[in-house]
């Protein structure tokens, strides 16, 4: 198991699949782009699908998240999928993604063993989706998120980050349309973890600013913590239900105590935490020979000296990771 010293353990694998990206959003990484990873720093498929064996086999994982950058830009996609699918016991599999792309590789992701998605999609306006993405790809989001649904890749997770004088007045808007699609949407406080290091607290939009926006046109009540579980967002049940809002308060209301994750870099480095500054590699180990159990060792070491929290709720003293999230995979 990958245990820590604070009685934590992780059963929920994000891996990142690459750097890149087909969207420049304004809170993730400038208008040029970044120097992107080298591409033989990166793991391969057939490296990939052997540390998640490693981690699921051996080290008690059951849900892997394919993240990115953007996941759909890497090549052999769904041949990934089909093999991490196949594992014994198999994992639960998932994918986060902005669905550029989705519309034409949903059918057989789903076909693979891809279970369900998140979207990302921070605005119903394609004005301002332009302004926020650098690039007029809205209605391909639309069409992706269709194509997930009609997959049968459920329940489909809409992921929105609010940024003041841009889209904070959506936020009833934008669940309104997720309750009348059938799509289960999720705000995110914005997060330090933009290449620019341009992020201020002081200026984010916050879970409270979110409620009380959706407050003026929906009656929300809170479920109880129990059913959170490890759960990142904290989810109310929207005009007496069925249907639900979630909120991923990183910031303002930490959820580190209750924390499953372990991350794996495109280019093979466990990180304990989202805004660890300290990352282990594994790709070193695979390619000098080390044996699976050997790998599970140094990944159990990684995750045993995890900190107990990100920091977050220390401002003076926080310190931003070197990598931006599109390096170090959502």
């Amino acid at each position: 198991m990958l245990l820590d010293t604070y009685g934590r353990t992780a059963t929920d694998l994000r891996v990142s699949l690459t750097d890149r990206c087909n969207l420049r959003c304004v809170y993730c990484m400038p208008e040029e782009g970044l120097q992107w990873l080298a591409k033989p720093t990166l793991l391969t498929d057939d490296e990939i699908v052997r540390l998640v064996g490693v981690a699921v086999t051996r080290l008690g994982v059951t849900e892997v998240r394919f993240t990115g950058g953007e996941p759909l830009l890497r090549p052999g996609l769904t041949g990934l999928v089909e093999r991490c699918a196949a594992l014994e016991p198999r994992p639960r599999l998932s994918l986060t993604t902005n669905a550029i792309g989705l519309a034409r590789l949903a059918p057989a992701l789903g076909s693979a063993g891809l279970d369900r998605v998140n979207v990302s999609l921070d605005t119903l306006r394609p004005e301002v989706f332009h302004r926020l993405t650098r690039r007029d790809r809205h209605a391909d989001v639309l069409d992706g998120l269709a194509a997930a649904r009609a997959a049968g890749l459920t329940p489909v997770k809409v992921n929105t980050v609010l940024m003041p004088g841009v889209n904070d007045d959506e936020a009833p808007e934008l669940l309104a349309w997720a309750i009348a699609e059938g799509y289960e949407l999720r705000f995110i406080e914005q997060m330090p973890l933009d290449a620019q290091h341009g992020w201020k607290r002081e200026s984010m939009v916050t879970a409270e600013d979110i409620l009380r926006s959706l407050a003026t046109r929906f009656t929300l009540t809170a479920e109880e913590d129990e059913r959170r579980g490890s759960a990142p967002a904290e989810r109310w049940t929207v005009d007496g239900g069925p249907h639900r809002v979630g909120v991923i308060a990183s910031v303002t209301r930490p959820f580190c105590a209750a924390c499953d994750r372990t991350r794996l870099t495109a280019d093979g480095q466990v990180r304990s935490c989202l805004f660890a500054r300290e990352e282990t590699d594994l790709r070193g180990a695979l390619r000098s020979g080390a044996s699976d159990e050997e790998i599970a060792g140094i990944w159990r070491r990684a995750m045993w000296g995890k900190k107990a929290g990100s920091g977050l709720d220390a401002p003076d003293s926080f310190q931003q990771p070197a990598r931006p999230m599109s390096s170090i995979g959502g």
